[in-house]
């Protein structure tokens, strides 16, 4: 069996930024509207709440990409106007995600947005894991440009 064959837990984080053309104030209200996703995030068909909270700690969602997979994901830390990170407890090759959307203003106009995350695989190769990162990666890239194009209208 060679290396890359055997199966084992893989660590590790991704972290994309994007400069946006509107205010922090309007940046915020789309990113914290947290089942409003099919408007920017790729392939996602449907977000839907699991809780009766609709924000802040303790808001859970189900989100429903267009291949049928589904992810759901837990709001576990809410600073208004600044950040927000969620964890996904179900859907994903992984046996911990947590990721933090962050914003800053970098004057009255223009807002930089972060997304980043940490993740531990379930078992699989080191090729299988890197497929996935390089994955991730790009679904972050692609959904930050969608963002940036619906804000920028």
């Amino acid at each position: 069996m060679t290396k890359n064959m055997k199966k084992s837990f893989h660590t590790d984080s991704i972290k994309r930024t994007i400069t946006i053309k509107a205010s922090k104030e309007k940046v915020w209200r789309k990113i914290s509207d947290i089942a409003g996703l099919s408007s920017w995030v790729i392939d996602v068909k449907k977000t839907t709440y699991l809780s009766k909270k609709r924000r802040n700690v303790g808001a859970i969602r189900k989100i429903t990409f267009t291949d049928g997979n589904t992810i759901e994901e837990h709001v576990v830390a809410w600073k208004e106007d600044e950040c927000f990170t969620y964890i996904a407890t179900e859907g994903l090759p992984l046996r911990a995600y947590v990721a933090t959307i962050s914003i800053k203003s970098k004057n009255k106009k223009i807002t930089q947005l972060t997304w980043q995350s940490y993740f531990n695989s379930k078992k699989m190769s080191t090729k299988e894991f890197m497929r996935f990162v390089t994955f991730m990666g790009t679904f972050y890239e692609t959904s930050l440009e969608n963002l940036k194009r619906t804000l920028e209208k």
